[in-house]
């Protein structure tokens, strides 16, 4: 019994991709191009990019900021924008080494300036040695999340880009939305919005031009384009409820196309109403001089949950 072929829906050649949230059949081609096409469409609709910004692209060696990197570079010639690749290093022993790797030959080959900042530069520590330090149950990610935020700042200050790219992608953002809700952080919330400005004029502008695909097509599309990725998963990642959302939020979908761009609307609407509200004042960490909204930053007061000092201006 012959199975009766599916033309792609732009070009009539085979079909390769089902995507199934929207009906469309994609070759392999077709597939990679709408990827291109709709990073472009989230930087558009939300202003993310602008003609000459110096953009910099946080750079973890995963499928995901690989990828980003290599779209960013194929659109960054379109608005005459420089591109700069960043990678922090947080000194997790047989896990970064690889990924370092595989960044330095990417960046290479794509013609785009590298910078590498670590932790024991930054903080004088590792991750690994800050997470025997910890005093109470302080997972990991959270920890690591703000100390790998301020690095990117000050990488992104010191090679002067006013935007800084991140690849999170829709499932990174609505996980994050359902970890909020369940704990009550809606503040939080208001981070999903991308319309959002620096809150200082000393703060660079923080976007997500992935925002709006989905995971698995991401690894599709770093598949199709040969990119190679880390393969060692970081031995923290089990620490958190991150991975049970993620496993309920990929059944939902499985039964019902779609679930995730609808979870990602209701997110971005709650953030928008929530921004009416006002922000924090912006002030200075009387600790380590940095940007904060409050007289002490985060990252100073989750030094001192491990013991270990702050970080000077």
């Amino acid at each position: 019994m012959s199975i009766k072929k599916v033309s792609c829906f732009n070009c009539k050649r085979d079909a390769f991709y089902f995507r199934k949230y929207s009906g469309e059949y994609l070759c392999k081609e077709c597939f990679k191009k709408s990827i291109i096409t709709k990073t472009r469409r989230t930087i558009s609709k939300y202003k993310m990019i602008r003609y000459g910004d110096r953009v910099g692209v946080a750079v973890s060696g995963g499928k995901d900021s690989l990828s980003l990197l290599q779209v960013l570079s194929k659109l960054a010639k379109e608005h005459s924008n420089e591109l700069y690749a960043i990678t922090v290093d947080e000194g997790i022993a047989n896990y970064r080494e690889e990924s370092i790797s595989f960044v330095k030959e990417f960046t290479d080959n794509l013609r785009v300036p590298l910078k590498i900042v670590s932790y024991e530069d930054l903080y004088g520590f590792s991750l690994d040695e800050a997470m025997k330090e910890r005093k109470i149950k302080l997972t990991s990610c959270t920890f690591c999340g703000v100390l790998r935020r301020r690095a990117l700042d000050l990488a992104a200050k010191e090679l002067k880009v006013n935007v800084l790219c991140t690849a999170h992608n829709l499932d990174d953002i609505i996980q994050s939305f359902m970890i909020n809700l369940l704990v009550g952080e809606m503040d939080r919330i208001k981070w999903v919005d991308p319309r959002l400005e620096p809150k200082s004029e000393f703060a660079i502008r923080r976007v997500k031009p992935f925002m709006e695909l989905y995971e698995e097509e991401i690894s599709l599309y770093a598949y199709l384009n040969n990119i190679p990725f880390q393969s060692i998963p970081c031995p923290y990642s089990g620490e958190g409820i991150r991975g049970e959302i993620r496993r309920f939020l990929n059944s939902l979908e499985a039964k019902h196309a779609g679930a995730k761009y609808g979870i990602l609307k209701t997110a971005l609407k709650m953030a928008q109403n929530l921004n009416v509200e006002g922000r924090k004042q912006i002030k200075f960490c009387v600790l380590c001089g940095n940007l904060s909204s409050s007289s002490i930053c985060q990252v100073c007061k989750m030094l001192g949950l491990v013991n270990l000092s702050p970080i000077l201006p």
